[in-house]
C-alpha cells in the first residue's frame, strides 16, 4: 500500500486550518478549561493490572483505511455501555472523519454513556487538537511517534498536562521508542501494525519490550484476535491491551471482549 500515514497527516493539517478558521484557538482553549474534570486514564489501567486482570482499552471505530467499513449500524453509546459492562478499563474512540468514518460526536456520546476514561484516537499534530480533545471531554490523547518529532511530542505532551490529560505515546520500531522515552508519560503503546503499510505482526511488541524501562506501562496495540494472542503477551509481562477491530465486527462487542480476555 502507499504511505497511508503521509496522506492522513496531510489531510489532518488541512482540517486543522479549516477548524482554526471556524473556531479560534482562544475559544477552544476556553472550552477545554470549562469541560468536566478528566477521568484518571492511567489509574484505570493500573487498577486492573493490580487486580490481576487484563487492562483493556476497548476501541470504538466505524471503519479503517485497510479494512473499510467495520460496523453498520454504528451506535457509540451502546458500544461503550457494552464494553463497560464487560470489564473494559478504558475506551478509545476514533474521531478521524476522512479515513475512519469517525466524528467528535462519537467520543462525546461514548463518554456520556459510561464512567470509563476515554482516549481520543486521532492524528494529533498541533496543540489546537489537544485543546479540542479536552473540550470534547477526552481524558487522554494519542501521540504517534511515526508522525511527530521528539520535540513536537514533548510540546504536545506539555499542553495535555496543563489540561490534566493523560498521554499515550505510540511506537512501532526502536527509533520511535527512543524518541518516545524522552516524554514523561508512563503510557507506552507498541503498535503491532505498521502505520505506513498497515502490515501487522505481534512480534513487534515482543521485540521492543526488552528496551522499555520498568517504569513504563506497556500497552500492546493491534493484532490481538484470539485468547492465544492474549496469553502470549501476558507470558511476556504485558498486561494492557488496545483492541478494536476484533470487537467491531461482533454483534455484541462486550461479549467478544469477555470471550477474548476470559473476563
Amino acid at each position: 500500500m502507499a504511505d497511508i500515514l503521509r496522506r492522513i497527516l496531510a489531510t489532518k493539517r488541512a482540517e486543522m486550518e479549516a477548524a482554526r478558521a471556524s473556531v479560534p484557538l482562544a475559544e477552544i482553549e476556553r472550552r477545554a478549561r470549562a469541560a468536566a474534570a478528566p477521568r484518571d486514564f492511567a489509574g484505570a489501567l493500573r487498577a486492573q493490572i493490580v487486580a490481576g486482570k487484563p487492562a483493556v482499552i476497548a476501541e470504538i471505530k466505524r471503519a479503517s483505511p485497510s479494512k473499510g467499513l467495520l460496523r453498520d449500524p454504528f451506535d457509540p453509546a451502546a458500544i461503550a455501555r457494552s464494553y463497560a459492562a464487560a470489564g473494559a478499563a478504558c475506551l478509545s474512540v476514533l474521531t478521524d472523519r476522512e479515513y475512519f468514518q469517525g466524528a467528535p460526536e462519537h467520543l462525546v456520546a461514548a463518554r456520556a454513556a459510561c464512567e470509563l476514561p476515554v482516549l481520543r484516537k486521532d492524528f494529533v499534530v498541533e496543540p489546537y487538537q489537544v485543546c479540542e480533545a479536552r473540550a470534547l471531554g477526552a481524558d487522554c490523547i494519542l501521540l504517534i511517534a511515526a508522525a511527530l518529532s521528539a520535540g513536537d511530542m514533548r510540546g504536545l505532551e506539555a499542553t495535555a498536562q496543563t489540561l490534566g490529560m493523560a498521554v499515550l505515546v505510540e511506537v512501532h520500531d526502536a527509533a520511535e521508542l527512543e524518541a518516545a522515552l524522552t516524554l514523561s508519560t508512563p503510557l507506552l503503546g507498541i503498535n503491532n501494525r505498521d502505520l505506513r503499510s498497515f502490515a501487522t505482526r505481534l512480534e513487534t511488541t515482543l521485540e521492543l519490550l526488552p528496551r522499555v524501562p520498568a517504569s513504563r506501562l506497556v500497552i500492546t496495540e493491534s493484532g490481538i484476535r484470539a485468547p492465544g494472542d492474549v496469553q502470549r503477551m501476558q507470558a511476556a509481562g504485558v498486561g494492557a491491551f488496545l483492541v478494536g477491530e476484533a470487537f467491531m465486527r461482533s454483534t455484541d462487542p462486550g461479549k467478544s471482549l469477555s470471550s477474548l480476555f476470559s473476563m
